[in-house]
């Protein structure tokens, strides 16, 4: 009898967990980006009475006799398939239609090409809410109190013969790009500094512009300042904020230069198994243990080429010598490497990042929550009955043991 008390609550304490599943789903009907989750019970362990046997020559097998133990909460899950398209009417509402996350991270992170960036990267928060807006100092940054930023490919600026937008390799929070005042005899000119790879030396402030650092603002010298004193370009004011369903490429119109610019294309993270993903809070993920290591995409397929450097054809046969440096052109990010190009004319092949597949952007709108309601209600019935079964098995065994004691009077 006392086993049977104990199964129940086994079975008590199991559906008051579910309960709190169920309990969670609800909260956030409301809540966008939200991934619904289910329990799954499993048999706890069990005690064997008699043990199966195969059968003898004259007598039939019989099967095993065993008494279970009640039920424990086997796994939590999560749905992370994609949710309903909510209207807001705000531009940089955006939603992910399909598979991936929108990346977030600190504007510090810094990626060396080494092994350590899966580490970083796999240590960057991943969302699917998208309630992001351009703040004060240019950034694309979510909208909420930890002000983390949204990760991407920067543009670094455009082709000279196509005018198309070029995009860096690297990835980093994006940000509109600056604007450039340059005052000679009187003259005022203003054009558009887009931020292109450089380091700052940290003893005297100069900046050094070189491809493989990270990518910073141009930069103008301050008026009297001293070799070496630099002071970044203020972002652009932007009206007319694009976002491309198919690319992820950030467009807009600069007030104070009246130019279509590009800001830069949008980054999806993508894991072998998104329903392995860690849940933090706050509408975060991680790609944590079970999820596969993070992935990053862009949408399309988009094609970059963002190095600055200039190709020098080899003499008698020899392969050419590429020299990035912020002073040249645009160089295609194929050509590095132990392989060089024996000619100018091979300068043709463009480093593609990885395809995000079917997936698309849709602004001005958020993804709704995956919360069932009907379905979670039901889920609360069933939780509540099993729930008042299981007391039901504890009356009646408490009542038994009472009639047991009281045997002897």
């Amino acid at each position: 009898m006392t086993g049977a008390m104990y199964a129940a609550i086994a079975g008590l304490r199991t559906h008051m967990q579910n309960l709190n599943v169920i309990g969670n789903n609800v909260a956030n009907v409301n809540t966008y980006g939200y991934k619904s989750a289910r329990s799954v019970f499993e048999t706890a362990i069990y005690t064997s009475l008699n043990g199966g046997s195969d059968g003898t020559a004259v007598r039939g097998g019989a099967n095993p006799s065993q008494i279970g133990y009640g039920a424990n909460m086997g796994s939590v899950g999560i749905d992370m398939s994609t949710g309903n398209y909510a209207v807001t009417g705000r531009n940089c509402d955006l939603m992910l239609d399909g598979d991936g996350f929108f990346i977030m991270g600190t504007k510090d992170l810094v990626f060396t090409g080494t092994g350590t960036d899966q580490a970083v990267l796999d240590g960057m928060n991943l969302t699917r809410t998208g309630n992001f807006d351009f703040g004060a100092d240019g950034y694309l940054a979510r909208d909420a109190s930890d002000g983390l930023c949204v990760y991407g490919f920067q543009c670094v600026g455009t082709d000279p013969t196509t005018g198309e937008a070029i995009f860096s390799d690297q990835l980093v929070p994006l940000r509109i790009p600056g604007v450039k005042k340059t005052t000679v005899d009187g003259n005022t000119t203003i054009e558009i500094a887009y931020p292109i790879p450089g380091e700052v030396n940290a003893t005297t402030g100069e900046v050094t512009y070189k491809a493989g650092g990270p990518l910073m603002d141009q930069t103008q010298q301050i008026p009297g300042g001293t070799q070496g004193q630099h002071e970044a370009c203020p972002p652009t004011t932007l009206e007319a904020i694009t976002f491309d369903s198919v690319t992820g490429v950030i467009t807009g119109k600069s007030k104070d230069t009246g130019e279509l610019i590009t800001i830069g294309a949008i980054a999806v993270g993508n894991v072998q198994n998104p329903n392995g993903v860690t849940n933090l809070g706050g509408n975060y993920y991680q790609a944590g243990k079970g999820s596969g290591g993070l992935t990053v995409s862009t949408l399309g397929g988009l094609a970059e080429s963002a190095k600055w450097g200039t190709v020098a054809p080899g003499a008698n046969g020899a392969a050419a010598t590429v020299t990035y440096s912020p002073t040249g052109g645009y160089m295609n990010q194929s050509l590095r490497g132990d392989n060089p190009p024996t000619d100018a004319s091979t300068v043709t092949d463009v480093c593609r990042l990885r395809d995000g597949g079917e997936t698309r952007l849709l602004s001005n709108g958020l993804e709704m929550s995956k919360t069932d309601l009907a379905q979670e209600i039901s889920q609360m019935i069933l939780t509540q009955r099993g729930y008042q079964a299981n007391t039901r098995i504890i009356t009646v065994t408490d009542s038994m043991l009472e009639e047991l004691v009281n045997m002897k009077r």
